[in-house]
C-alpha cells in the first residue's frame, strides 16, 4: 500500500498531455452486445461446461449457480471500480489507482493470462462442432479462428458491435433449443440437481463431494467472468458513469440465464448418468431430436467460438494498448502497441494478442483450464481489496456508482474467494504462482526503480467529464 498512486484529480491532469485516447463510439446497447459476446454463453456452455459435467455430473448445475451468486458481488465491485476509473486497463487500472501499484501489476499479470490463454482453448472447440459437416484438424481450425478474430478486431469497435450482436443471437438461439430439447425430455426431477452423482470407473456411481464443488467454483467463476469486459471498454463506452454498471450487471444477469437454464435442462434429460458425466451435448441434442436439428445446434456453436474469438481479441488489445499507454514496457515496444490504425483500433496491440494465440493452438493446453480458474479467483480477490479501499480520501467525493451493502459485500468476497483459492489443486497454484514470482521480479528489477517513468497508470482527461 506503500506505493500507491497518485489522486485521481491529479492523474488526470497528467494523462491529458497523451494524444493516445480511444474514441466514444458506443453506447450501452452495444457495449452489452460485446459483454455478452465475451461471456460467449454457447461457447462457453458447449467447450467449458461439458468439463464440469466430467468432474461434477449432477451437481454442476448448483456449482455454477453459487458461483453466479458470487459473481453478484464481484459484478458490485467492478461497476463501482469501472465508473470510478474508466480505463481500457480495467482491473490494472482500478487496483493500481487504489491499492497499490504492485497490486495492480500482478492483476494486470493475471488478466493477461486469462485473456492469452482462453481464446485459443475455446477456438480449438471449433472444429468439434464444424464435424457434423467437416471434419478438420482441431489445431489448425482454431488457428484459423484465432487469424479471423484478429482481422474482424481491426474494424471500428461499432462495426464489431453489430457482428457480434447477430452471432449472439444465433449462439443464444442454439442455447434455447437445447434447454426445451432437454425439458421435453427429462428422465429426472429437479432433485437430481442436488443430488450430488457423478459416473465413476467400471460403471458405478460415485458422490460429489462439497469439497469437490468448491474446488470446481474456480472454473464456475469463469463461467460468466466475460462481464467485466465492460470495465475494458469503458474508455469507449459513451457515458461511462452510467453505463458501465449497466453493462456489467445486465450481462452478468442475461448470461447467467443464457448458460444456467440449459445446463439444468441436460441435467435432467440426460439419458443416464453416463452419458451426463460425458458430457457430450451434441449427441444427447440428435438423440433428442434428429440430425438436422443437432446439425444447426452444432453449427450455432461453431459461430459463438468464432463470435467470443473476435470480442477476446478486441479486449485483449485494449489491456495491452492501456499498458503500453501507461509505459509499463521498455520504450520501444510502448510506442508500438500504443499505435492505433485508421479505424481507431490499437492494431499493433491487436496483432500481438491475435498471432500468438493462433501458435498457441499448437500447444498441449490440457492444465491451463486449471490454471485460469486460479487467475480469475485470485483477479477477482485483487479487484475486492481494491472495493474495500474505494472510498478513502479523494476517491469518497468523486462521482460514481454505489454498490449497496458496502464494505460487507467485498469483505465477504474476500473471504471467500480466499477459501475457494485455498482449494485449488496444487499443480494449478505453483504454475500461477510461478508465473506471478517472475512478474514481481520484473517489477522490483525494471519498474519501481524507474516509477517516475514507468507503471504510470492514468485515466483519460475525459473520463472524468
Amino acid at each position: 500500500m506503500t506505493d500507491t498512486l497518485r489522486p485521481v484529480e491529479n492523474a488526470v491532469t497528467e494523462a491529458s498531455a497523451s494524444p493516445q485516447t480511444l474514441k466514444r463510439s458506443i453506447g450501452v446497447v452495444g457495449g452489452t452486445l460485446l459483454t455478452l459476446s465475451c461471456v460467449t454463453p454457447a461457447s462457453t456452455l458447449f467447450v467449458v461446461v461439458p468439463d464440469l459435467f466430467g468432474s461434477l455430473g449432477t451437481a454442476t448445475a448448483l456449482t455454477i449457480a453459487i458461483g453466479s451468486l458470487l459473481c453478484i458481488a464481484v459484478a458490485f465491485c467492478y461497476s463501482e471500480l469501472g465508473t470510478l476509473i474508466p480505463s481500457a486497463g480495467g482491473e490494472y487500472a482500478m487496483v493500481s489507482t487504489l491499492a497499490g501499484r504492485l497490486a495492480g501489476w500482478l492483476v494486470f499479470v493475471l488478466s493477461l493470462l486469462v485473456v492469452m490463454i482462453v481464446p485459443p482453448v475455446i477456438a480449438m472447440g471449433t472444429a468439434a462442432y464444424l464435424a457434423p459437416i467437416v471434419h478438420l484438424d482441431p489445431a489448425m481450425t482454431g488457428a484459423g479462428v484465432m487469424l479471423l478474430a484478429t482481422l474482424a478486431g481491426l474494424l471500428d469497435l461499432r462495426a464489431n458491435a453489430w457482428i457480434t450482436g447477430i452471432f449472439l443471437v444465433l449462439e443464444v438461439v442454439a442455447a434455447g433449443v437445447v434447454a426445451v430439447l432437454g425439458f421435453m425430455h427429462s428422465q429426472r426431477g429437479v432433485g437430481s440437481l442436488v443430488s450430488m452423482q457423478v459416473a465413476g470407473s467400471g460403471g458405478h456411481t460415485d458422490t460429489v463431494t462439497a469439497m469437490l464443488v468448491v474446488s470446481g467454483l474456480a472454473i464456475a467463476l469463469f463461467v460468466t467472468q466475460g462481464f467485466s469486459t465492460a470495465v475494458y471498454l469503458s474508455e469507449e463506452l459513451e457515458n461511462p458513469r452510467r453505463n458501465v454498471a449497466r453493462t456489467v450487471l445486465a450481462t452478468l444477469a442475461i448470461s447467467t440465464v443464457v448458460i444456467l437454464v440449459p445446463v439444468v435442462a441436460i441435467t435432467v434429460g440426460a439419458s443416464d448418468l453416463k452419458a451426463l458425466t460425458g458430457g457430450d451435448i451434441s449427441s444427447m441434442v440428435t438423440a433428442w431430436s434428429d440430425s438436422a436439428v443437432g446439425t444447426f445446434v452444432s453449427l450455432c456453436v461453431a459461430l459463438a467460438i468464432i463470435n467470443a474469438g473476435i470480442v477476446m481479441v478486441i479486449q485483449n488489445s485494449r489491456v495491452l494498448f492501456a499498458s503500453a499507454r501507461d509505459k509499463a514496457w521498455p520504450e520501444p515496444v510502448n510506442k508500438g502497441l500504443a499505435k492505433l490504425g485508421r479505424f481507431g483500433s490499437p492494431w499493433v496491440a491487436t496483432l500481438v494478442v491475435g498471432v500468438p494465440g493462433a501458435l498457441l493452438c499448437f500447444v498441449n493446453l490440457d492444465t491451463l483450464y486449471g490454471v485460469t480458474g486460479v487467475s480469475v479467483t485470485g483477479m477477482y480477490l485483487l479487484v475486492a481489496v481494491a472495493a474495500l479501499l474505494a472510498r478513502r480520501g479523494s476517491h469518497a467525493k468523486t462521482l460514481a456508482w454505489r454498490m449497496p451493502l458496502w464494505p460487507a459485500m467485498p469483505v465477504l468476497l474476500i473471504v471467500v474467494l480466499a477459501y475457494v483459492l485455498s482449494r485449488q489443486e496444487t499443480r494449478y497454484l505453483l504454475w500461477t504462482g510461478g508465473i506471478t514470482a517472475v512478474a514481481t521480479l520484473y517489477w522490483a528489477l525494471y519498474l519501481r526503480p524507474r516509477r517516475d517513468t514507468r507503471w504510470l497508470v492514468s485515466i483519460p482527461q475525459d473520463a472524468q467529464a
